[in-house]
């Protein structure tokens, strides 16, 4: 998975991570990808394989891999878990 980190607004790191999707539709060479409620159209050029059905790992506007479902779920899982551990350590960080 792909990442850049900079420094956003009052010094905040902002990160833009690739994020695994499900393909909903795909019109020419773009892809309507959908993720938690969330949508957004990426190009699938760079997977001329991607299906409707299939999970993309999206980034920057772009399908960059096509991946299975259960590998997809799990990436997703660990997004979860990952934001879970920051906000614990916030709040033992606020007491």
């Amino acid at each position: 998975m792909e990442c850049a980190v900079q420094e956003g607004e009052a010094g905040r790191l902002i990160m833009c991570l690739a994020v695994p999707m499900e393909i909903m539709s795909i019109e020419d060479d773009m892809a309507t990808c959908t993720v938690e409620g969330v949508s957004v159209r990426a190009s699938v050029s760079l997977v001329p394989e991607a299906e409707v059905g299939d999970w993309a790992v999206v980034h920057a506007g772009f399908a960059i891999q096509i991946l299975d479902e259960v590998e997809a779920r799990e990436t997703l899982q660990l997004f979860e878990d990952i934001e879970a551990a920051y906000r614990d350590s916030v709040e033992e960080e606020s007491r």
